[in-house]
Order: C-alpha cells, then sequence, then structure tokens
C-alpha cells in the first residue's frame, strides 16, 4: 500500500515538472475584400502558414473575406479595437482623424513603389506614428503605389486638367487635386468603375491592378496615363489588443516575430506582385487594344509636381489648424 502511495506520488511530480500544453488557439481575420484578393491569397495565406508552422498547428487562423465580420471598409479598424474580429485589415484614409500622421505616407514624394514606400513609412514609425496605434497590436502597415491615372480622356498635361472632374486618392489629397486644377470628388474604389462609366468622374489615381480583375478598370477608361505624381494608400493590419494579450507566451511570442516590418514587407510585397502581374496582363490583353497608354511628358511632369508641391502647402496649414505643427517634418522625414 505504501509502494502505491510513493509511486502515486512520484507519477503526480513528474506531471507537474512536465511543462503544459498549449491549448489550440483559431484567430478570426475579417477582411472587406473578395476571396480572391491578393490579401487573402498571398498575404493572409502566408500569415496561416507561419503561424501554423510555428506552433506546431496550436495557433491558426481563419479569414472571413468579402465583409462577413462587417460589410464595408470603413468599420474595419473599430472592429479591432472592439473585438468584432481578432484581426483586421483596413485603410487608415477611412479613418484620417485617428490616423493623421501616417497619412502623410500618401501624397508624393521621393518613393516610386509600394516596397519602398512602405521602407520609408517604417523608418519613422517609432518616433512619430507608434501613438496611433496604441489601442491595437499592430501586425503591420504597408503601401500600394497609385503611379497612374485610370480616364476617359487624355489628362496628360497640366492645361487638360483643367476642371476636369477626378478622384483624390485620399481625402487628404483634394488639395493636390485642386492645385492641379482638376475638380476633386470623393468615391471609394468599389464605386470608381459606374463613376468612370457613367462620366461621373474623369478620371481617377490607380495601380495597374485596378485596370485589371477584379475591378476591371480598363472596361471603362480610354485612357491610363502614367509619369504622373504617385501617390500611395497606406493599409494596416490590426488585432485587438485583448485577444493577443490573451494568447499564451509562446504563441505571443510567433505573432511578435512576424508583427512590424516582416508583416509590412509581406503587405507591400503582396500589393507589388499583384501590380506586376496586372502589368503583365495588360501588355496582351484584348482589352487594352482600346485603351490608350499614354506617358506625362518629363516637362509637363515637372509643371505637375510644381503645382503638387504647392497643395502641400495647403494640407501643410490644414494640419497646423487641427495642432499638428510637424506635419511638414514628419513628411520631410518620410522623404528624406
Amino acid at each position: 500500500m505504501k509502494s502505491k502511495s510513493l509511486l502515486g506520488a512520484a507519477a503526480i511530480a513528474l506531471v507537474s515538472m512536465m511543462p503544459l500544453a498549449v491549448s489550440a488557439e483559431e484567430l478570426s481575420v475579417a477582411n472587406f475584400v473578395p476571396p480572391q484578393h491578393h490579401t487573402n491569397s498571398v498575404l493572409f495565406k502566408w500569415f496561416g502558414e507561419e503561424v501554423d508552422k510555428r506552433s506546431g498547428g496550436t495557433l491558426t487562423i481563419k479569414v472571413y473575406p468579402a465583409g462577413q465580420l462587417g460589410a464595408g471598409p470603413v468599420q474595419q479598424y473599430k472592429r479591432a479595437v472592439e473585438g468584432v474580429a481578432d484581426i483586421t485589415f483596413g485603410l487608415q484614409a477611412y479613418t484620417p482623424a485617428i490616423f493623421p500622421k501616417t497619412m502623410l505616407i500618401i501624397p508624393p514624394g521621393k518613393a516610386t513603389t509600394a516596397l519602398e514606400a512602405t521602407e520609408r513609412l517604417l523608418s519613422v514609425y517609432d518616433e512619430h506614428l507608434a501613438d496611433e496605434y496604441e489601442d491595437v497590436k499592430l501586425l503591420g502597415v504597408f503601401t500600394v503605389a497609385g503611379n497612374a491615372w485610370a480616364a476617359t480622356g487624355d489628362y496628360s498635361t497640366l492645361a487638360s486638367l483643367a476642371g476636369t472632374k477626378m478622384v483624390p486618392y485620399a481625402a487628404m489629397t483634394t488639395p493636390l487635386v485642386e492645385a492641379l486644377g482638376a475638380v476633386p470628388v470623393q468615391m471609394p474604389v468599389t464605386e470608381m468603375y459606374t463613376g468612370l462609366s457613367t462620366g461621373t468622374i474623369d478620371s481617377t489615381t490607380a495601380t495597374y491592378n485596378n485596370m485589371t480583375p477584379p475591378w476591371n478598370f480598363w472596361d471603362v477608361s480610354s485612357h491610363f496615363i502614367e509619369n504622373v505624381p504617385v501617390q500611395f494608400a497606406v493599409f494596416f493590419v490590426a488585432m485587438n489588443k485583448e485577444r493577443y494579450l490573451e494568447l499564451s507566451d509562446e504563441h505571443r511570442a510567433i505573432i511578435d516575430d512576424l508583427a512590424g516590418e516582416t508583416f509590412s514587407m509581406m503587405g507591400a510585397r503582396s500589393f507589388h506582385g499583384a501590380d506586376e502581374r496586372s502589368l503583365e496582363i495588360m501588355k496582351s490583353a484584348p482589352q487594352m487594344e482600346k485603351v490608350s497608354w499614354v506617358s506625362v511628358a518629363d516637362e509637363e511632369r515637372e509643371k505637375m509636381d510644381a503645382a503638387v508641391a504647392e497643395g502641400m502647402k495647403a494640407i501643410f496649414a490644414d494640419y497646423a489648424d487641427r495642432g499638428i505643427d510637424n506635419a511638414e517634418d514628419i513628411y520631410n522625414a518620410i522623404n528624406k
């Protein structure tokens, strides 16, 4: 009887010394774009595979595309803060009052690609931007380059832009559109196809990917205009902070290791890669046969850049009116 008790005690002691097994966790990801979008097939596929591999299957993600956890992109940051989803993908431009300093990557500067702009954004993040994300566990911030105009006419000169209706890449760039002589018309990307088709707008800043599926701007554009002042859309992937803190130490370590520069550059590569694929498609697609591919002449580009510089003064003045006196300093730090 005594020996059995000793054996039982030894077994209990042995179990108590063994590391506790990590319980299985699934993280929900809210994405407003359709399932075939590259953020699902590239970015979140990569992220899911990494967390699954690194955790030995005890941490996984499940993506809910096409607004299954809440329709539209406008409330994506709020959904992360409130825990409607564990992780959300969204654009800062839909809630600009929360991210005024991050938004300074959007106007034209020295970057010309999503990869370069994202690197520049990360270079100033700790000093200038981190406080804008204190309500979440930020996984990544990254950009896509709006390096062309999808248009219903040849607007490759500053004079030809006068009076045309153009969609700003974000509301904050309205002064830039006005400085170019165009009339700004606010419109989400989901409505631009119809806007170009009906004449509600004459042009919009676009990517190569906007011209091809799933956006198909090539159906409703007569001109694709390059060598324009490049603007950037900026995105976040954010995690509910309480959900992050509830994870085990092992699972939090996995998230920490993937978050930041690694995740951000993967996001930028996702958009950059989609543009590269779309560019190759455009070169031989029959849909492009009716679209004139135009490049702004260098002397006209200089005029446009000068107009943009004047428009930036209005943007900095607006920031100052809102109590952000160092907006120009942050913009210059991004573009040094």
